[in-house]
């Protein structure tokens, strides 16, 4: 018997960010909305835990107890005192080290895949508290949705949406790593006083009416200039992006993805076409959302 999970990508529609705590984390304002492009997490009893991954850059997924996934079955196992002997397999479809919560999604995927394959009957609370413990951004891959995310980003509320928002999504030709955009966060912020994060009014309104041009005027993402100061190539996507039609131009997270938000599935494709014969990024995908979050098949 197996167990296969779908679990999708998100793309922060805002991104607040506070100065940085005692523990070093940063209090933030995080509004999530779920994209359609998606990984497949199914999980198989085995004689041990083991991980495999196939799909575009599966070669820079860990396949060690470090990937998420690995790390999800562990906890769970570990609450409830078995053994995590289970396969994992990855099928990828979200980018790698792109920015749009790829490895949380497997985390997520992995957990809830889990808890079926097991029969554990953890709760949706339990399961979300694990999903805390994985990482900042896994409660809202087990969700989907939109929603807002305080703290760390891990305490959710679900937000209302009125529509569908097309968007077209960049990938560059390198990784940048998340830690260190956060540092050079801290470090552009030096000096200056970082007001406490809070959600836009008018974002969340936005996304409430399904408004596509009211919710391209209030895209904020704090953790841009950090992105585009240690990934300047990133400023000629957004431009070309922009040039091609995009409503909003943003970087996703803490990047090296861009996203740009378009006005309908029409104008995206033209857009994501725009993009590939820019030579600014190296793979271009459209995506649409909200969709759930991780759903057992």
């Amino acid at each position: 018997m197996s167990v296969t999970v779908r679990v999708p990508a998100k793309v922060n529609v805002q991104l607040g960010v506070g100065a940085a705590r005692p523990d070093g984390f940063h209090d933030l304002a995080n509004v999530f909305l779920a994209v359609g492009l998606y990984d497949e997490v199914t999980v198989t009893p085995a004689d041990e835990l083991r991980v495999t991954c196939e799909g575009p850059d599966a070669d820079q997924v860990p396949l060690d107890r470090t990937n998420l996934a690995a790390r999800a079955a562990i906890a769970l196992a570990g609450r409830r005192g078995i053994e995590p002997a289970v396969h994992i397999h990855i099928a990828k479809d979200i980018p790698v080290a792109g920015g749009m919560a790829g490895g949380s999604a497997d985390g997520a995927g992995a957990l809830l895949a889990c808890n079926t394959l097991w029969g554990t009957g953890a709760s949706r609370a339990e399961l979300l508290a694990i999903c805390a413990e994985l990482g900042s951004d896994v409660p809202f891959s087990l969700v989907g949705g939109a929603a807002l995310g305080i703290g760390r980003g891990e305490r959710l509320t679900v937000l209302e949406t009125g529509g569908t928002f097309h968007w077209v999504f960049a990938m560059a030709g390198r990784g940048l790593s998340t830690p260190a955009v956060f540092r050079e966060f801290d470090r552009l912020a030096e000096g200056r006083e970082i007001p406490e994060p809070v959600a836009r009014p008018e974002l969340l309104e936005a996304l409430a009416k399904g408004d596509t041009e009211a919710l391209a005027a209030s895209l904020t993402n704090d953790l841009q200039p950090a992105a585009l100061s240690l990934f300047p190539e990133l400023a000629d996507t957004l431009r070309a992006g922009r040039g091609a039609g995009a409503l909003a131009t943003l970087v996703s997270g803490s990047g090296p993805t861009t996203a740009f938000l378009t006005r309908d599935a029409g104008s995206a494709e033209k857009v994501a076409g725009a993009l590939r014969a820019s030579g600014t990024c190296r793979t271009v995908r459209t995506a649409a959302g909200p969709v759930p979050g991780a759903t057992v098949l």
